[in-house]
C-alpha cells in the first residue's frame, strides 16, 4: 500500500464516478453491418431519451448519426427486439430500411430525403411489428419477420415471414404484404437466402419451448415468383436447440446445434469445429449472429467457454484463429465483406466497441464507437473470474470486482460491504466487461461479484439446464453459496451484504430475500414476484409458456407456483428493500410490484418504490438510470451506515 493512501471507511471514498457518467456510458452498439466500403450500426443515446441511433462511419472514418431525434431505430419483435435494419449500397447512395420504435412500421430511407413508411399501421393490440429486414433489389421487396397481432390478449399473435414491396404500396394496404409462410409455427427467424438465391434457411420453434430448449431448421425452394415451395425440417428437434443458420460461400448448409452438449457449428449436419465451448448461445433478439460466412469459405465465429473471442474458423481442417488485441469479450453480431469481418468486442478495461478483423491480414483494430476513458481508468475495478462452491459440489461461476480506488483504502481490519448482482434471463450470462455502473459502487469501496449461476448460457447444455424446474433454488442457492464464501474467506463483511437484479434478477433478488437470511438489504429492479399471474397471461406471448421450464406445468404443479412466488412469503421480508419498475413495462408489468408492496404493508419493513413513466423493461433515459442508481446507493449508505453525503437521500417508508 502506498504511504500516500488515505484510511477511509469502505463505501465512503470519493469518486469521479457519479451516476450522470454511469448513465450515459450505459448500453453498446449493435446490429453491426458492411454497406459497400462503410461500417454501420446502431448505439444506445440515453440523453435523447434512450432512442437507438443508426450510425454510418464512412470510408474516411467519418462517422454520423443518418437519423435525427426523434427517429429510434429498434424493433419490438418478441418485444425483446430483432434486427433492425438493413441497407444496400446503390450508385455511392445507400437504401435504408428500418423499424422505427414509435410506431413499429418499417420506414424506407435515401440519406438527404426523408424517411417514408412502408408498412401500414393496425389498432389491433400490439399491431404490426417487423425484424430482421433484407432488401431483394431484384424483386423489389424487403424480406423479414412480420408479427401481426389479432386480438388485445398478449397471446393473440402470429408470426410469419413476409414480403414487403419497396415500392410503399403496402403503406397504407396490409393486403399488399406477401406472406412467405403459413404460419403454422408460433416463432420464425429471418430467412437466410442460399448464395443462388433458390434457398431458404430459417430458424421456428413452438410453446411450450423457449428457443434454447429445441428449434427446428427448416429449408425451402425459393421459386421464380418468389415464393417458399417444398419446406422441409432438416435438423433440430424438440431437445436439440439450434441458434443460427446460414449458408456457406459455395452453397452449404450451415447451423449451430447443441446436440452434443456445448452449441458446435455444424455444416450439412457434420460438426467443423467439436469443442467443449459455445459457438452460439440464447435466441433472446431475432437475427444474433456467431458465425458469419467469408468469400474465401472460412468463417468468422464469436466462441468460448464463458467468455467469448472472435476468430477465423477454417472448416477443411477445424482450426480458429483468434483475433489479436485487448478484447476478451465478443457480442452475437457479425458480419463480412470480402476479407473483412465486423464485430461487438470489449474487456474489463474498455466498454463495447465496434471492431474490425482483416482476415487477409490478420490485423484487428477498434473501427467505431471507440472506447475513450471518460474519467481516469486508474478508478476503474480490478474484476476476477472465480468458479466457487455450490451445494452438491456443484461449480458455480461468477466475476468477483473488489473495491478498487487510487487514492483511499480502508482502516485496518475493515472488511467491505458486497453486492451480489443476479443477472437477468435467467438463461443468459454476464459478461466480463467493463461497466461503469459497478465502478460507481466498487470506485466507493462496495465491492460487487456477478454470479453466473447454474442455468447460465456459456457453460454448455448440463450447466444450462440446472434451472430446469428448480428456478427461485438454484439461482438463489448459488448467488448465495457465493456470498457466503466471500464473506468465509474474509473478503466481504458478512453483515453488509446485498443483492440485486433485474427481470428474472429481481425475482432472484426478491426470493433470496425471502428465503434466505444472507442479505442486509435487496435492490429489486422490474421482476417476476407472482408466478401464477405471470402465467396466466401476465406477460407477453414469448415468455408465456417458459415457466413450464423453470418451474414445470403448471397443471401439474400449481402449489409449486405459489410456494415459489415471492409475493407469497411477503411476511418473510424483513430487511430494507428497493423497488425500481418503468410504468409501460409489458414483460413483467407493475402490477406484479404493487401486489408485493400491498402485502408487506403493516410489516414495518423500510422500503422504497420508484417508478418511471415512459420506461418498460430496461431502463434507456438518462434521468431514469441517474435516479435508480442514486437510490441504490442511497439503500445501501442507510442499511450498511455509510457517509456518502453527495447522494440524494432516498426516502424508506415503513
Amino acid at each position: 500500500m502506498g504511504e500516500d493512501m488515505m484510511k477511509t471507511p469502505y463505501g465512503t471514498w470519493p469518486s469521479p464516478i457519479d451516476a450522470a457518467l454511469a448513465a450515459a456510458h450505459d448500453g453498446r452498439p449493435d446490429w453491426v453491418g458492411i454497406v459497400g466500403e462503410e461500417t454501420w450500426w446502431t448505439e444506445p443515446r440515453p440523453g435523447e431519451g434512450g432512442r437507438r441511433a443508426l450510425i454510418r462511419r464512412r470510408a474516411d472514418g467519418h462517422e454520423e448519426s443518418l437519423l435525427p431525434p426523434p427517429w429510434n431505430v429498434r424493433s419490438r419483435v418478441i418485444e425483446y427486439g430483432g434486427r433492425p435494419w438493413t441497407a444496400v449500397a446503390r450508385e455511392g447512395t445507400p437504401l435504408v430500411v428500418f423499424a422505427h420504435f414509435a410506431d413499429q412500421r418499417l420506414y424506407r430511407y435515401e440519406p438527404g430525403g426523408t424517411p417514408r413508411p412502408l408498412t401500414p399501421l393496425s389498432p389491433v393490440g400490439g399491431g404490426l411489428r417487423w425484424a430482421e429486414p433484407h432488401i431483394d433489389l431484384a424483386r423489389g421487396e424487403v424480406w423479414c419477420v412480420l408479427e401481426e397481432f389479432t386480438g388485445e390478449e398478449p397471446g393473440d399473435v402470429r408470426r410469419v415471414l413476409a414480403a414487403v414491396p419497396l415500392d410503399g404500396s403496402a403503406a397504407e394496404d396490409r393486403g399488399a404484404v406477401r406472406e412467405l409462410t403459413d404460419g403454422r409455427h408460433r416463432f420464425v427467424t429471418g430467412p437466410r437466402l442460399s448464395p443462388d438465391g433458390r434457398r431458404a434457411a430459417w430458424l421456428a420453434w413452438d410453446h411450450p419451448r423457449m428457443p434454447w430448449e429445441g428449434t427446428e431448421v427448416l429449408v425451402a425452394q425459393v421459386g421464380e415468383d418468389g415464393a417458399l415451395r417444398d419446406v422441409r425440417t432438416v435438423a433440430g428437434g424438440p431437445d436439440e436447440a439450434v441458434a443460427q443458420v446460414d449458408w456457406s460461400t459455395d452453397g452449404r448448409l450451415l447451423y449451430t446445434s447443441d446436440r452434443g452438449g456445448w452449441w458446435n457449428l455444424y455444416r450439412d449436419g457434420t460438426p467443423l469445429c467439436p469443442r467443449e465451448e459455445e459457438f452460439g448461445g440464447p435466441l433472446w433478439q431475432l437475427g444474433l449472429r456467431w458465425f458469419a460466412p467469408l468469400d474465401n469459405g472460412l468463417i468468422a465465429v464469436v466462441h468460448g467457454k464463458g467468455s467469448t473471442r472472435l476468430g477465423i474458423l477454417d472448416p477443411e481442417t477445424g482450426e480458429i484463429v483468434d483475433a489479436a488485441g485487448p478484447w476478451t469479450e465478443f457480442a452475437a453480431s457479425l458480419d463480412t465483406h470480402g476479407s473483412r469481418i465486423v464485430a461487438v468486442g470489449a474487456s474489463p478495461r474498455t466498454a463495447y466497441e465496434v471492431v474490425e478483423l482483416d482476415a487477409a491480414t490478420g490485423r484487428a483494430r477498434a473501427l467505431g464507437a471507440r472506447h475513450r476513458d471518460p474519467v481516469d481508468p486508474a478508478y476503474y475495478p480490478e474484476p476476477q473470474i472465480r468458479v466457487f462452491t455450490g451445494p452438491d459440489g456443484r461449480e458455480v461461476h461468477a466475476q468477483v470486482y473488489p473495491p478498487h480506488h487510487p487514492g483511499h483504502a480502508a482502516p485496518d481490519g475493515e472488511l467491505p460491504p458486497y453486492v451480489i448482482w443476479a443477472h437477468g434471463g435467467p438463461t443468459s450470462r454476464v459478461p466480463l466487461v467493463l461497466d461503469l455502473e459497478i465502478a460507481y459502487f466498487t470506485s466507493r469501496g462496495i465491492g460487487v461479484a456477478e454470479v453466473n449461476y447454474g442455468g447460465s448460457t456459456g457453460y454448455g447444455r448440463a450447466y444450462r439446464e440446472r434451472l430446469r424446474e428448480q428456478w427461485g433454488v438454484v439461482d438463489v442457492e448459488d448467488c448465495a453459496a457465493v456470498a457466503r464464501a466471500l464473506a468465509e474467506e474474509g473478503t466481504a463483511d458478512p453483515a453488509r451484504l446485498a443483492i440485486r437484479g433485474g427481470s428474472a434478477g429481481g425475482w432472484t433478488t426478491a426470493a433470496s430475500l425471502a428465503t434466505t437470511d444472507v442479505y442486509a438489504c435487496g435492490t429489486i429492479i422490474y421482476p417476476i414476484l407472482d408466478l401464477t399471474a405471470w402465467a396466466s397471461g401476465g406477460t407477453h406471448d414469448f415468455e408465456s409458456r417458459y415457466l413450464e421450464y423453470l418451474i414445470g406445468s403448471f397443471t401439474e404443479v400449481p402449489t409449486r407456483y405459489t410456494e415459489r412466488s415471492p409475493v407469497t412469503h411477503a411476511e418473510r421480508l424483513t430487511t430494507p428493500f428497493l423497488l425500481l419498475q418503468g410504468l409501460d413495462d409489458v414483460i413483467c408489468p407493475p402490477a406484479q410490484c404493487e401486489e408485493l408492496l400491498a402485502r408487506v404493508q403493516g410489516q414495518k419493513v423500510p422500503h422504497a418504490y420508484l417508478t418511471f413513466e415512459g420506461e418498460g423493461h430496461g431502463f434507456r433515459r438518462a434521468d431514469t438510470m441517474i435516479r435508480a442508481l442514486e437510490a441504490e446507493l442511497s439503500l445501501y449508505a442507510q442499511v450498511f451506515k455509510l457517509d456518502v453525503p453527495d447522494v440524494p437521500r432516498l426516502e424508506l417508508h415503513t
